[in-house]
């Protein structure tokens, strides 16, 4: 598989991340450990976790997503032929309104992970949210100590916004200190509608995010990097096929005229239009990782399958208008 390094660190991860938030939950572990293995077989190394994944399943352990990737490396031996990536710092998905992002509160969710990893350190580790309230300064002095102790390579930042990502940036460049290199914000070829943002404190790409990438060199690591399969799924079924939550985040007049373009381009490319999408990321001017989610086999092989979909400048500015 090909490779894309994140500036300002050693990584160098798989060109696309396999996202595990369901791992252990809606996909049993056998069935994750099928899939974590067709990732690596076919050159994946790169994980995306986090601390508060399947927490939504009060009848599963806390955090089984970084459970069920810990007992799969565990089980493989294969800790040092990977890089994870997970992140803490989530309110409880009870009490939302209330940040988690003290010190205190990001070493304890740090520490958690490194256990339920098993492993004694972390790749990429993310602050899963902000608190506009609380100074960057103290967050970006937090994680950077953890960097010289070791118990983490580089760290990011996912749903800031561009205004707190600068201050972050300008804070660890003029104390010369390790700070954040990538942010991981919703983006896809889709234009998503308010509804995409239904939990609060989530954060898209935009031009003003854009440039400030273009400016300081971060990489970008999306999720929802093929926008719940909108765009296949209207190509397949139509309107009438997608779901309720699919329609009120994604279904918009830009999308619809975006789906022309798409298929247009897979035929041309002789690909499927949900490897048109991913392709899209793939071919930005900025290094970009996206995340994808599988839940089969067949998905995975299709996604991955977007590497070999060699998108013109042409082609990637026509999609996006």
């Amino acid at each position: 598989m090909k490779l894309t390094a994140i500036p300002q660190t050693d990584l160098t991860p798989s060109a696309i991340c396999l996202g595990t938030s369901n791992f252990g939950a809606a996909i049993p572990q056998a069935d994750a450990f099928t899939l974590l293995d067709a990732f690596v077989d076919q050159g994946g190394t790169f994980l995306d976790t986090a601390e508060v994944y399947a927490n939504w399943r009060p009848d599963l352990p806390r955090s089984i997503s970084e459970r069920t990737l810990g007992t799969w490396m565990a089980a493989r031996g294969n800790r040092d032929r990977m890089i994870i990536g997970t992140k803490g710092g989530h309110p409880d998905l009870a009490t939302m309104h209330i940040s988690r992002l003290s010190p205190a509160e990001i070493l304890y969710d740090l520490r958690s992970s490194l256990d339920r990893l098993q492993t004694d350190y972390i790749d990429l580790y993310w602050l899963h949210r902000d608190d506009p309230n609380r100074p960057v300064e103290e967050m970006v002095e937090t994680l950077a100590a953890q960097v010289q102790a070791g118990t983490i390579r580089a760290f990011g930042c996912s749903n800031w916004s561009t205004d707190r990502m600068r201050a972050a940036w300008r804070y660890a460049t003029d104390h010369a200190i390790p700070g954040f290199v990538a942010n991981q914000p919703l983006w896809s070829l889709a234009q998503p509608n308010p509804a995409a943002f239904g939990m609060p404190g989530l954060a898209g790409m935009d031009e003003e995010m854009y440039a400030f990438h273009q400016e300081v060199g971060w990489a970008v690591i999306p999720y929802t990097s093929q926008a719940r399969g909108i765009f296949s799924k209207l190509a397949a079924g139509g309107e009438a096929s997608l779901r309720e939550g699919e329609r009120k985040s994604y279904l918009n007049e830009v999308n619809r005229q975006r789906l022309v373009r798409v298929k247009e381009i897979a035929v041309q490319h002789n690909a499927t239009v949900a490897q048109v999408v991913l392709a899209y990321l793939l071919w930005q001017s900025i290094p970009t990782i996206p995340v994808i989610g599988c839940r089969t086999a067949e998905q995975l092989v299709e996604s991955l399958g977007a590497l070999a979909v060699e998108l013109t400048v042409e082609e990637v500015i026509a999609l996006q208008h």
